[in-house]
């Protein structure tokens, strides 16, 4: 039986009593209608899932008793921080979904030169609510108990910054003469640059490259932006044994 996994932002869950406002609540009484009684997984993004039944639906609220703390899906053996050139519409929805599922841990949007995608502060702060809300949605689907944390869209020299400073840094390149599967055995974190639909520019490969990022081949063939780093994801993924 398929089980149903609920996110709530509630800090701190234990078995009890505890209640569901808004969005969780619209979405356990109004879409997935479920009922007094009918089982349900809560998950706050600490790697635990607790399980419990609805016990009662009012107006706005769901009340859930929770019976169990339980282990979540484990988490990948390397820490994954993919920068995504952001692309149009869907697309972006498509690689914040799949590489939520894939496990990577740290998504940051980069406004590239090409980026056909442009944003002021305003239309970046409700692109990054509704990327979280995808990402959300994905861990509820694949098990994942952990939420990935996405930063704000930013130019790639400000989204430098934002990705951690061990392990290794790679941008992929189809004339880069080494594979993306080379990297060297043992790597517990790797940062994983894909330009936008027109490709990074000549300034930000080499800022990239002054940033530490290695040109690696995913390939003979030329990508699409959400294809390349779905694509690498699940290659590095493997590599590490996370997928098998």
């Amino acid at each position: 039986m398929r089980l149903t996994r609920i996110h709530t932002p509630e800090t701190l869950l234990a078995p009890g009593r505890t209640t569901l406002h808004g969005a969780a609540a619209s979405h356990v009484a109004r879409v997935l209608r479920l009922r007094v009684g009918d089982a349900v997984v809560l998950f706050n993004g600490d790697g635990c899932d607790y399980a419990g039944r609805v016990a009662a639906l009012r107006a706005g609220e769901v009340e859930v008793e929770l019976l169990a703390r339980n282990a979540g899906t484990p988490e990948s053996p390397i820490s994954l921080t993919l920068m995504q050139g952001v692309a149009r519409g869907e697309r972006m929805d498509l690689v914040v979904q799949k590489a939520t599922e894939l496990g990577v841990a740290q998504i940051v949007p980069v406004l590239a030169a090409r980026s056909v995608v442009r944003l002021d502060r305003r239309q970046a702060e409700r692109k990054l609510e509704h990327w979280r809300a995808v990402a959300v949605s994905a861990c509820e689907q694949s098990g994942r108990a952990r939420l990935p944390v996405i930063e704000a869209p930013a130019a790639l020299d400000e989204a430098l910054l934002l990705v951690p400073g061990d392990g290794c840094r790679v941008t992929l390149s189809p004339g880069a003469g080494t594979p993306l599967t080379s990297l060297a055995a043992g790597t517990t974190a790797i940062t994983l640059l894909i330009g936008p639909e027109g490709g990074l520019t000549d300034a930000e490969v080499g800022l990239a490259t002054g940033a530490g990022f290695e040109r690696r081949s995913l390939g003979p063939r030329i990508l699409r932006t959400e294809t390349a780093a779905l694509a690498a994801l699940a290659v590095l993924q493997a590599t590490a044994g996370d997928l098998r």
